[in-house]
Order: structure tokens, then C-alpha cells, then sequence
């Protein structure tokens, strides 16, 4: 997995979202990140560990090219901003939701 900038996170997911535009999807995850690299210890080892600020780690995927980033709180609205711009753009390509069966519920239960 690589780990890159909002920036260059924003232009590699534009890319993802092209490549996969005919055929394919790109799963995206967003968690909240405190900064650790290793796991928690167990309960007999425990330590104090406070995280400095708040941090959220995307990470999008195509199956086979991995990309993350962390953002950080001082430019989460920028990147949010830009992220659901970039959302809004390539959502474009999902399918609609049959409306036959709207009407076959409601003729069931009348």
C-alpha cells in the first residue's frame, strides 16, 4: 500500500475511478487513524498513549493498485471539499434501482 499525499491521493483516486469507469469498481474506506504503526499491546502491558491530534486515513483500492492517506484537522476541509467534488464527478456510472418492484409491493398488499 502507498501512502501519499492529499494531493497526489486526490489525483491517483481520479485516475482509479477512469481506469475502472467500463468494467470494475474501487472500493474506498475511511477510518479514524491515532498514528499508531503497531498494534495495541495486550492488557498486562499497558501503555499511555494519547494522540497528538485527529487524524482519519483513507484508503481506496481497485483489487490490484492499493493508495492511502492520512488527513490531518487543519486541512480536513479543503480535502473534504475536493474529495466530495471528485465523488460527485465519477458517480456517474451507478445503476438505477428497478422501479418495477415498487409497484408489485404495493399491489401485494392492497
Amino acid at each position: 500500500m502507498v501512502l501519499l499525499e492529499n494531493d497526489s491521493f486526490l489525483t491517483e483516486l481520479t485516475r482509479l475511478f477512469q481506469k475502472c469507469r467500463t468494467s470494475g469498481s474501487v472500493v474506498i474506506t475511511l477510518k479514524k487513524y491515532d498514528g499508531r504503526t503497531k498494534p495495541v499491546p495486550r492488557k498486562g502491558h499497558l501503555e499511555s498513549f494519547e494522540p497528538a491530534d485527529n487524524k482519519c486515513l483513507l484508503r481506496a483500492s481497485d483489487g490490484k493498485k492499493k493508495i492511502s492517506t492520512v488527513v490531518i484537522s487543519d486541512g480536513r476541509c479543503n480535502f473534504l471539499f475536493a474529495y466530495s467534488n471528485l465523488l460527485r464527478a465519477h458517480m456517474d456510472g451507478l445503476k438505477k434501482k428497478d422501479k418495477k418492484s415498487k409497484s408489485k409491493k404495493t399491489k401485494a398488499t392492497q
